[in-house]
């Protein structure tokens, strides 16, 4: 990036995605260098995917080609986990594609489809996943100057910050629906969402029938943080956010505006208990019976609770949306 002004949208899209951008460098160490996902933390987020995948592969009828997409795939973690943890009949039938600007790792298992861009719309039918993909995707940020008028945040190299022109338009209209922010007092922040509700709905055409999942830090209309949630990872620690390609640059997503008529909302917790993983130390019985096991069950729930803490992971939103009527009915059984 020069050092010209502009806004954070194409900022984060140069430092993030361009030549030399922190997901793109060659030879980069990837999100797992920098930063922990669910698909890092435990096999069970794999395991739980594969459940979700098998109901929604008896949702649609067993088809002889059942697709998994992984949106922002990084190194194609959650895609190795979850074709090792799917039955072996269900393995067989499954295509399963990697969406990742970042080049194809070595060794990755040969089954897996490997491309910067989404598939053809309406092209497939099975389960897309999406896990801490829209929090990158870029956009606008706004604050509000000292008559309460929102303007576009510009940003330099160094991450210095000065205000632009009154936001107008498209981004206008986006704000006054879903972060009214307009007549605040000075300095009230938000981050326009409207690139990311375009990004998910392309997304979720992909499908011709099944079930398309976001995972990501989130909130929701009613508690938009006021200051919004820009920052940056590096090395496993928040930094400041810097566009110079050095760090990850996210900001957490309004799910709500995202979402179609038919989705639905879910916590993390809510959503892996109803795919069975569940924080329960095992019975101590189980250590003199047999003490391996018992260690391994321990570790197991000590993954779950990581997993499913109200105060971290599991407060991560699950955005569920439904492509044809089969998994529509599906989402029934998904109860808080």
């Amino acid at each position: 990036m020069t050092n010209e002004w502009q806004g954070w949208r194409d900022a984060m899209e140069r430092a993030l995605y361009g030549p030399d951008g922190f997901y793109t460098r060659p030879g980069g160490a990837g999100p797992a260098g920098h930063f922990r996902t669910s698909v890092h933390v435990s096999p069970l987020f794999a395991g739980a995917v594969a459940a979700l995948l098998c109901r929604v592969d008896t949702a649609l009828g067993q088809p002889s080609e059942l697709a998994l997409v992984d949106v922002g795939a990084g190194r194609g973690e959650l895609l190795t986990g979850v074709l090792g943890a799917l039955p072996e009949e269900v393995a067989a039938r499954v295509c399963p594609y990697a969406v990742e600007l970042a080049g194809r790792p070595e060794g990755l298992d040969r089954r897996i489809v490997w491309g910067a861009e989404l598939p053809p719309e309406g092209s497939l039918s099975g389960l897309l996943f999406a896990n801490e993909w829209l929090d990158n995707v870029p956009l606008e940020v706004v604050e509000t100057d000292g008559d309460g008028v929102p303007r576009r945040v510009l940003v330099a190299a160094d991450g210095a910050e000065r205000l632009g022109a009154p936001v107008a338009g498209a981004d206008a209209e986006w704000l006054a629906r879903w972060w009214a922010v307009a007549g605040s007092g000075p300095g009230v922040r938000a981050e326009v969402g409207r690139p990311r509700d375009a990004a998910w709905a392309r997304a979720v055409r992909t499908l011709r029938g099944g079930l398309a999942v976001a995972v990501d830090y989130a909130h929701q209309e009613g508690g938009r943080p006021p200051f919004g949630t820009l920052t940056g990872f590096r090395q496993g620690r928040e930094v400041r956010p810097v566009p110079d390609g050095s760090c990850d640059l996210t900001a957490h997503v309004a799910m709500d505006a995202c979402g179609g008529a038919s989705a639905r909302r879910l916590t993390q917790r809510a959503a892996l208990r109803a795919l069975g993983v569940a924080g329960r130390r095992p019975p101590l019985s189980l250590a003199s019976a047999d003490p391996a096991a018992y260690v391994r069950a321990l570790g197991a729930a000590g993954a779950a609770a990581e997993l499913t803490d109200p105060a971290g992971l599991g407060a991560f939103g699950w955005l569920l949306e439904p492509v044809g009527g089969a998994c529509t009915r599906l989402l029934t059984e998904w109860d808080e």
